[in-house]
């Protein structure tokens, strides 16, 4: 689902930048996100500020998801150097199972409808060991944040506790859970055999 105009205009403001660099990178970071030589994939990837910090550490490739063109071209204006494509995250049949290292949600799955089938997807890339990296905000935020400023989220049965029974159904073993004041983060890893 697209953001809200509200939500579009915050994901391109400054204190959005400085908590994504000094606030979720470092608590992903201090979870092990290590993406050194590593195949990258960000879902979400909105205006590409995230490319600009997971290249700061060296990936082998990266590649930019999002739903919204207009996300993609601000991305690929600002940092034409990182390969970003428009596309939704319920289908990644382009990229062939086994193939990222990494993968990364800053905050966008509780927007997808089909959350489940993004995390069928996201488990059927991933490499055997590989991980996956996410934050979502509770439920209660989300409801706070669109009556407050109208954020309008999509109305889904998604939840911490649905999701974390999805992740591990396919095989992505929860490493660890970070509460933080608005998000939860998580590190999911991929078993060999799944």
């Amino acid at each position: 689902m697209k953001l809200s105009k509200p939500e579009f205009r915050a994901m391109q403001s400054l204190p959005r930048k400085l908590g994504q660099r000094f606030f979720e990178m470092s608590m992903f970071r201090h979870m092990g996100l290590d993406v050194q030589n590593k195949d990258v994939l960000e879902i979400g990837c909105g205006s590409g500020y995230g490319a600009y910090l997971l290249n700061q550490l060296d990936p082998k490739s990266y590649i930019g998801l999002d739903v919204m063109p207009e996300q993609i071209a601000l991305a690929k204006k600002k940092y034409p150097q990182f390969q970003f494509i428009a596309q939704d995250a319920e289908d990644l049949s382009q990229f062939e199972d086994a193939s990222k290292d990494t993968v990364i949600i800053f905050g966008v799955l509780h927007h997808i409808l089909g959350w489940r089938k993004a995390i069928d997807e996201i488990a059927r890339v991933l490499k055997p060991n590989g991980s996956l990296f996410l934050e979502e905000p509770r439920g209660v935020d989300i409801k706070f944040f669109d009556a407050i400023f109208r954020w309008g989220h999509p109305d889904t049965d998604f939840g911490f506790k649905a999701m974390e029974t999805h992740l591990t159904s396919r095989g992505l073993v929860i490493q660890s859970k970070q509460w933080t004041p608005l998000l939860t983060m998580y590190h999911a890893a991929k078993t060999r055999g799944s």
